[in-house]
């Protein structure tokens, strides 16, 4: 019974998108932060001019700088990707930019409007937006929607924090906007209501879903009702059949793009 009011109020409060505005999602091999592998950085120019070689969508990562700019970086500090340490967010963009990237030669941290330039509408993009719940979201949302302005391609953006895809249907729905999913082993009623209030909160476009938790009863329901749901990260073999069964498109890395 609870189960058929949760569906019932998922089709009442988050609508799903028209299929020419998700459609392209589908189908698709995302490289998870670029192809990155030894002597290619993640989140790095040199990863995402591989991905578009190999003919792979791209996944990356941007966070806010102390001057307000979107940069593309993962991790909340610099020390485990390059030779800098601190906090991304009390750099600014011009002190990010002439940091080397750890393991490649001349690589740097790159601003997103330097990879956008990159790609220029020859992979698919999604753009991860970094949160947390200290942070207020709309400094790094507008941030990237200023980028996004006029670009040519197809690019969504989405996040753990359903205040990040809540912005951008506010504020800019002609962007794609979608909600990250992990489950972490946590399927108690009161987990799954979470899951439910994320999703009503958000009112996503699509899902990316953590693969470790697929099959999900939550994803399933979502991606019958037409919500496109992508799985990361996928990174072996054995995973990539786990998300050909439950998902509609991988995001991988290393094993699993093979």
């Amino acid at each position: 019974m609870l189960y058929l009011l949760f569906a019932l109020l998922d089709r009442w409060l988050v609508p799903v998108p028209p299929a020419e505005r998700v459609g392209w999602l589908r189908g698709r091999v995302y490289a998870h932060r670029g192809l990155h592998r030894a002597g290619v950085p993640e989140n790095s120019l040199a990863a995402f001019a591989l991905a578009i070689e190999r003919g792979l969508g791209i996944e990356c990562d941007v966070q806010r700088t102390s001057d307000g700019q979107a940069m593309v970086f993962h991790d909340w500090d610099l020390d485990r990707l390059t030779d800098a340490s601190g906090a991304i967010i009390d750099h600014s963009s011009t002190q990010l930019g002439a940091i080397a990237l750890s393991g490649a030669e001349g690589e740097r941290i790159p601003t997103l409007r330097q990879m956008l330039d990159l790609v220029a509408g020859r992979a698919p993009l999604l753009i991860e937006i970094k949160s947390r719940r200290d942070l207020r979201v709309a400094p790094l949302c507008l941030a990237v929607r200023r980028v996004l302005e006029g670009y040519r391609g197809d690019v969504a953006v989405m996040s753990f924090d359903p205040r990040v895809p809540a912005w951008f249907r506010r504020y800019s729905p002609h962007i794609v906007h979608g909600l990250v999913v992990t489950e972490e082993g946590r399927r108690t009623l009161f987990a799954r209501a979470r899951r439910h209030l994320a999703l009503w909160h958000g009112k996503p476009q699509f899902l990316a879903y953590d693969v470790r938790d697929l099959p999900s009863r939550f994803a399933a329901l979502q991606r019958r009702r037409g919500l496109p749901v992508l799985t990361w990260t996928v990174r072996s073999p054995e995973l990539a059949e786990k998300a050909s069964a439950h998902a509609d498109a991988p995001i991988a890395e290393g094993a699993g793009l093979s």
